[in-house]
């Protein structure tokens, strides 16, 4: 009943925003919300909300709603409505936006843009050439320019006719340039508010033009080092150049924020051995059948640590106790690794590992499996004797312990750096070496050492 009234309220939120009666202002994400809860239970009310929303705002909400919902959303919204939204967003957005059209329907994505201005079709095809892990690929050419010898209060008089026209949005800075544009200075709103706007833009830097030297990428350099920018110097945006060092655009921080998640939700579900495009869609037998694979590929390597257990059948026979103690050691052994494994596959994404400090690394992870190795070793061999009150079982199951914790730590940071170095991506197959290495070196340490103390 909650849910139906939630949902109510939601369409009822929706229908006063689309009449104008809410006077308030609703951001996008709040309407795509709202929108995702009322498709869940009413599709065909959706799609006729949907349809009811303006060019200027409905280009932003498609992007906002899952990509998963695009396919019914181009099959119900004529291709004209399409391309007036999508000339109203800003360059890298209508990029985005094509190239996901596309994707499911070639023919649309063509039909879309060649009903776009010259202007924008030339700029959509642009950025479309770029590698997505290039720079270029997230930049806007949406930027403000002026001269070095235009009056500071002709370009704020420019300025502000543009943002009245929507012709421009988030400015955070004036980027000045030369000949064939190229980028000379960057001057922050915050500063340009402090020159005389009667003198031009030389005259209020000379003296100063160290404090107003541009930090920028070039196009075709890895998105890696933009976002590192963008950390290390709290930026909201980064001009980006090309070989000449002509301005071409700018990467804004909403996009950074943006790929920072995509990145990390990428890697955990990796980690997880799940597919992330696969399990947004609606297909819930394409998701399962993903997971099918990944679960088969760890049912053979958990038959492989069972293989290790049936070579000490007669010693487990012998003592039950083994049976009771036996997956404490791999258990710990498998969480163990994985916390060595999740800091190094983040470290390494994070680009805060290298070769110059990889080494560093790894002997950080095997000193506090050493420690831990030591710690618990410790703790279960007392818990073992006073459990089955024999000191044999305590000292095989602690030096059990301490050889699995040891080697997952050294695992657990080696995968990694090695797939990495194979050029593949390290949250990718990483838990499956681990959890098979620490199974059988747990199942054989322990069962070994049993056979050989115990019989």
């Amino acid at each position: 009943m909650s849910k139906n009234r939630d949902i109510k309220d939601n369409i009822e939120i929706i229908e006063a925003y689309l009449s104008g009666k809410i006077d308030y202002e609703i951001s996008v994400s709040d309407l795509a919300k709202y929108l995702k809860s009322i498709k869940e239970d009413d599709e065909a009310l959706f799609i006729s909300l949907l349809q009811k929303f303006p060019n200027d705002i409905l280009g932003d909400l498609v992007l906002e709603l899952p990509e998963y919902y695009l396919k019914n959303i181009i099959e119900n919204i004529p291709s004209e409505r399409l391309s007036e939204a999508i000339e109203d967003l800003e360059s890298d957005d209508a990029t985005d936006l094509i190239q996901d059209i596309e994707e499911i329907d070639e023919d649309k994505a063509e039909e879309i843009l060649s009903s776009l201005d010259k202007e924008d079709q030339e700029e959509i095809k642009r950025l479309s050439r770029y590698d997505d892990e290039e720079a270029g690929a997230y930049m806007q050419t949406e930027v403000f320019t002026a001269l070095c010898d235009e009056k500071i209060q002709s370009a704020v008089d420019r300025l502000r006719n543009l943002k009245k026209e929507g012709e421009l949005e988030n400015v955070h800075q004036v980027s000045i340039v030369g000949k064939l544009d190229r980028l000379l200075y960057s001057i922050s709103l915050e500063d340009l508010i402090t020159f005389n706007f009667t003198n031009n833009f030389t005259q209020e830097i000379e003296g100063n033009e160290d404090e107003y030297k541009p930090r920028y990428v070039r196009d075709n350099e890895n998105i890696s080092k933009v976002i590192e920018l963008f950390e290390d110097y709290d930026l909201s945006s980064l001009p980006i150049v090309d070989y000449h060092g002509k301005l071409l655009g700018r990467i804004t921080s909403d996009d950074i924020y943006d790929i920072i998640q995509e990145r990390a939700t990428d890697q955990i579900y990796k980690l997880a051995g799940v597919d992330d495009e696969i399990e947004h869609e609606e297909s819930t037998f394409e998701a399962g059948k993903a997971r099918v694979i990944w679960l088969f590929l760890n049912l053979c390597t958990a038959i492989l640590g069972a293989s290790v257990i049936g070579m000490f059948e007669n010693v487990i026979q012998s003592y039950v106790a083994l049976a009771i103690l036996m997956p404490i050691v791999a258990s710990m052994g498998g969480n163990a690794g994985t916390q060595s494994l999740t800091i190094m596959v983040r470290q390494l994404a994070l680009g805060d590992i290298d070769r110059e400090n990889a080494k560093a690394a790894i002997k950080k992870e095997l000193s506090i499996a050493v420690a831990n190795g030591l710690i618990f070793a410790l703790s279960i061999g007392i818990i073992a004797y006073i459990w089955f009150n024999d000191t044999r079982i305590g000292i095989v199951i602690a030096i059990a312990m301490m050889i699995n914790l040891v080697i997952a730590g050294v695992v657990g940071s080696l995968v990694p750096l090695g797939l990495k170095r194979a050029g593949i991506d390290p949250a990718v197959g990483s838990s499956v070496f681990l959890t098979t290495t620490t199974d059988i070196v747990g199942f054989f340490s322990f069962l070994g050492l049993a056979s050989l103390v115990l019989m």
